[in-house]
């Protein structure tokens, strides 16, 4: 078998992987890099995803008139994600996130020359006003891909006398032990079957999360929430969960909170998948009325995205069949509708400003075009009778009759007989209060009839639960070192990014505040090369 020798191993090459590498190669190390895929992929879900950071107290923030603060935003955190005092380490990481967010890893990254948006978004306000008290979604111009494509021209810049050495199309099979210690990693070339051994008194794990084995994220579900029968899966394929339990069985380590888990509640599946189940995550259009399987709109609370992503997910998955549907009409898919992700969001991933503001103010007509040419999961007719036919098609049922259908609409239509005075509906008064802010105003419409002239045609999305990020993981303490059973660390082994939970196992307990999953690679990555490099 054959050997080499260096001075940190890593297993995964997602964003926490290379910052890791990065980070590890400036301090001086011998660095291998172990990933399942290709060199075009090398970044993992990050070169995918959309590139929203949640960020506390930075520049951007200030300019917009937002008081933000780091005992502010641990507050919202330890309330939304239901943490109590007995929770350590998710509380250790907690802090540790909202006081150095903006050091090191807002200030960080401009430094290494990355970007935003001029704009701060504000999701996840909670239902009651219990999630983000203030706008802290802070998205990186270029998206996730940009930051991705950064890092690893970073990477490449600082190995200096050939210091690092990646692995592609390498799966990591298990950590090599000598009397009882961490030394290295033993993995196999996955197209040639050639097993190599990876010496180093350091190993990083960095193989992404738990879910996105579907037989894994069924396993975790927690028993006392509804799992619907059928999901999509928006998560990274090779983020299996087999390495975190090879580490738990033969190191003691502990894996908890597998059952949180990030997921989404509107999604519907890639008209080009890049793997089996492979689905696209929307951000759903706040105007779309949120519907049953018969074309009966959820309530008496009504489904509005922006608020409660956890709560979501749970009313979806209580409903009698897998899919829900939106129903909307071109003039707010136009405005609204988006798909999360690097490849749906070609203007601010190519960096094309101009034609970006024309699509905000406009409407994004080309995307909207393009699902309605591409998947049969979005469909678009002139009449509502004629929608109802469509859904029932696609579904091989009779599940939606015309009459329900357009009693829905008249039904939500009817709040605007006698104008605004009159409004008494809780999707309207959620939309308004989301147009309070200013960069929400211009992605959301004035609420208006579903039957406005004009206004069509309509459109129904059929939509899916689809799982993304697993908010459990390893348990570490703020060095990113893995911890044993009894809350020692294991000597030369760390985790960082989505396998320790973002953190200590599950830094964000039940909820996210939303955009903390990237920012939570980068500050894992950087606790454990700061730790290697000096102890600290």
């Amino acid at each position: 078998m054959a050997a080499q020798h260096d001075d940190v191993v890593i297993v995964g090459g997602g964003l926490a992987g290379i910052v890791t590498a990065l980070e590890a190669l400036r301090a001086g190390r011998r660095v291998a890099l172990v990933d399942r895929d290709t060199p075009e992929r090398l970044g993992g879900l990050a070169l995918w995803a959309f590139g929203g950071m949640a960020l506390v107290g930075t520049p951007l923030q200030a300019r917009m008139k937002i008081p933000d603060t780091p005992e502010t935003a641990l507050r919202d955190w330890v309330r939304f994600g239901e943490l109590d005092a007995d929770d350590t380490l998710a509380l250790q990481w907690a802090r540790h996130y909202v006081e150095h967010s903006r050091t090191q890893v807002y200030d960080w990254l401009i430094g290494e020359s990355v970007k935003f948006m001029p704009a701060v978004n504000w999701v996840e306000r909670g239902r009651f006003g219990d999630g983000n008290s203030v706008p802290r979604y802070h998205i990186v111009w270029g998206t996730s891909r940009e930051l991705t494509r950064r890092m690893i021209a970073a990477l490449r810049q600082a190995d200096t006398g050939g210091r690092l050495t990646v692995l592609h199309r390498h799966r990591a099979l298990a950590l090599d032990l000598q009397q009882g210690r961490t030394s290295g990693v033993l993995a196999v070339n996955e197209e040639s079957g050639t097993e190599v051994l990876l010496q180093a008194p350091v190993v990083v794990l960095a193989m992404g999360g738990i879910n996105g084995s579907h037989e894994q994220t069924r396993a975790n579900w927690p028993k006392d929430r509804p799992m619907p029968a059928t999901l999509l899966n928006g998560a990274h394929p090779f983020a299996d969960g087999k390495m975190h339990h090879w580490v738990a069985e033969a190191l003691g380590a502990r894996i908890t909170r597998a059952g949180e888990m990030w997921n989404y509640a509107a999604g519907f599946p890639h008209p080009f998948p890049h793997f089996e189940g492979h689905g696209l995550s929307t951000i759903p259009c706040k105007s779309a009325l949120w519907l049953n399987h018969r074309g009966e709109r959820i309530g008496p609370e009504p489904l509005v995205t922006g608020f409660d992503t956890h709560w979501l997910c749970q009313r979806v998955a209580t409903q009698e069949k897998p899919w829900t549907w939106h129903l909307l009409n071109w003039r707010i898919a136009a405005k609204e509708f988006a798909i999360s992700g690097a490849e749906h969001n070609q203007r601010i991933r190519d960096m094309q400003f101009p034609a970006f503001l024309k699509e905000t103010l406009l409407g994004n007509h080309r995307l909207v075009k393009q699902m309605a040419a591409e998947s049969p999961h979005f469909l678009v007719d002139d009449t509502l009778a004629g929608l109802a036919a469509k859904m029932n098609q696609l579904t091989g049922t009779q599940d939606v009759r015309p009459e329900a259908l357009q009693a829905t609409a008249d039904a939500f239509d009817a709040n605007f007989a006698n104008q605004a005075k009159l409004h008494n509906d809780d999707q309207i008064r959620r939309i308004l209060h989301a147009r309070q802010w200013g960069p929400d105003k211009l992605r959301t419409c004035a609420p208006a009839p579903l039957q406005k002239p004009g206004a069509g045609p309509y459109i129904a999305i059929q939509m899916q639960l689809i799982t993304r990020k697993s908010l459990g993981g390893l348990q570490t303490d703020l060095h990113s070192r893995v911890l044993d059973g009894t809350g020692q660390p294991i000597d030369g082994l760390y985790c960082v990014g989505e396998a320790a939970g973002f953190g200590g196992g599950g830094a964000s307990g039940k909820r996210s505040l939303e955009g903390t999953f990237l920012p939570g690679c980068i500050l894992t990555a950087r606790a454990a090369a700061r730790h290697m490099a000096t102890g600290k």
